[in-house]
């Protein structure tokens, strides 16, 4: 074996081997193996680490590597069925049942089967991580002075400031509270805000980890339909009166999943009917880093323009960076900020200091807006090759918006199709799309799918998908008129 090996391949040949010895015998020393493979000692390492995370072999410092003995049977499979009387009788007095549905969240995160081209992903492919920055201020940030001690409750103060500076100069250090990434900063700012059974107000469209949330808090949410400028201010004021909502949680840049932007004699709109409700407004500026190399420039965060203490901004890095690096900040002025930080030290006490001091050394880093520049520019690439590719291969799906930022697209589905056929060919068909009807709150208008271009590998990959999801409207939409259309309409691009 050459020193190139990799670790699953040694790891790989180890097994094979296990049988030679009985059971609590020992293996070769690393030594011995190092010799024998021809493999550096870390290969080793971690060859045998990987064995022992699988049961198979025993490790004693001083002493090394043995094979591990025979697990005891397992116990006998107890009767479980209680639980559903249990867990059904849990949420009987709740104004709103409480309802735990990760669907609409799983779709995103889930891995496709091996073979199947990912357009569901809601984060980047890895090829547009910064992973060698990432592990290079990991690295640095476990060497800092008190990096693996208790941090403030509140976060790193220089941390909690590169995010003020984000949002806008009104807002300060002081104002900003560190989170574990932006799905956690909605789920303490819902509990903060409203109470079980209360109506929420939000976008319809609108994200389904969102929904989630709220659902699972015993919130009812309540749709207000957005175009192609955001939300619509009229309908706003109409749910906020026809509700007494106190709640309304909106997407302003790049909204998921339409990838509108609120347009800007909107902005103050939203924020005058939400103060006259004696409302909140939760701001999710999620993508803000994800902007794409031709957009003009960006409005700032509702936050940055409200003098009353009306929105609660949250906003993460974890999309511009990596889906393990979870670290984002909630944003707010006044009493409420108090209920914030309350809530989040119960749930979570605080975000591990290393992983703030990684992320403190990454924004400060010359590699970062290196990587935000390259990061704009194959964005705008991928988006571009999905556009001009649905024009050649499905001009029938209807694109009525195309995104200045973000890593998705949202089409419109000829009336009448099937979206959980569609869904099954595509899969068989080999490529994933995210299914529409999880992002309504009520029952949808039309049929849609969401088209991720970022957690490709390539625009050829883009180009692949795009060919297989043609072959999957075919089978499933066969020779009705839904067919047609996917095949024959002019875009509207």
């Amino acid at each position: 074996m050459h020193q190139s090996s990799s670790v699953d391949e040694l790891a790989n040949r180890l097994r094979e081997e296990l049988d030679r010895y009985s059971p609590g015998g020992k293996l070769p020393s690393s030594r011995a193996l190092v010799e024998r493979f021809r493999v550096s000692p870390v290969t080793v390492s971690r060859a045998l680490a990987q064995l022992t995370a699988e049961g198979l072999v025993v490790t004693r410092p001083g002493a090394g590597a043995f094979r591990a003995r025979p697990r005891a049977p397992l116990p006998r499979t107890g009767d479980t069925s209680w639980q559903e009387v249990a867990l059904s009788a849990d949420g009987a007095a709740d104004l709103v049942p409480r309802t735990v549905d990760a669907s609409g969240v799983t779709v995103c995160l889930a891995a496709p089967p091996p073979g199947v081209i990912e357009f569901n992903g809601g984060y980047p492919h890895p090829s547009l991580q910064p992973e060698r920055a990432m592990a290079a201020a990991l690295s640095r940030a476990g060497r800092r002075p008190g990096a693996w001690g208790r941090p403030p409750l509140d976060g790193l103060p220089e941390l909690r400031e590169w995010f003020a500076r984000g949002i806008g100069d009104t807002v300060t250090a002081a104002d900003v509270l560190i989170s574990a990434g932006g799905q956690s900063a909605l789920t303490t700012a819902l509990r903060a805000l409203a109470p079980p059974g209360a109506p929420v107000l939000v976008e319809s469209p609108t994200y389904p980890g969102m929904l989630a949330i709220a659902r699972a808090a015993g919130l009812r949410p309540v749709p207000v339909p957005v175009d192609a400028d955001g939300v619509r201010p009229a309908l706003l004021s109409d749910a906020f009166r026809a509700t007494g909502a106190r709640v309304f949680v909106c997407q302003p840049l790049f909204q998921n999943p339409t990838g509108s932007v609120l347009a800007a004699d909107r902005r103050p709109e939203v924020l005058r009917i939400a103060r006259e409700a004696g409302a909140f407004v939760v701001e999710d500026d999620f993508v803000r880093r994800l902007v794409h190399e031709d957009a003009g420039p960006l409005p700032r965060p509702l936050a940055a323009d409200d003098a009353d203490g009306v929105v609660v901004h949250v906003s993460s890095l974890t999309k511009a960076t990596s889906p393990s690096l979870r670290v984002g900040a909630l944003a707010a002025r006044g009493p409420v900020l108090e209920r914030l930080r309350a809530i989040q030290v119960v749930d979570t006490f605080f975000v591990p200091r290393p992983l703030q001091e990684a992320a403190l050394e990454l924004v400060g880093s010359p590699a970062w807006p290196r990587h935000l520049r390259r990061l704009s520019a194959e964005l705008r690439a991928r988006r571009d090759a999905m556009t001009a590719g649905l024009r050649l291969r499905l001009p029938g799906l209807a694109l009525p918006h195309i995104p200045s930022g973000g890593y998705h697209l949202w089409l419109r589905l000829p009336d009448g199709t099937d979206e959980a056929r569609l869904h099954a060919a595509a899969l068989r068909a080999g490529v994933a799309f995210t299914p529409g009807r999880p992002y309504f709150s009520a029952e949808p208008p039309a049929v849609h799918i969401r088209l991720s271009f970022a957690a490709v590998a390539s625009t050829d990959e883009i180009a692949e998908g795009l060919r297989r999801l043609r072959t999957a409207c075919d089978e499933a939409l066969g020779g009705s008129g839904a067919a047609e259309t996917v095949r024959q309409t002019p875009a509207g691009l």
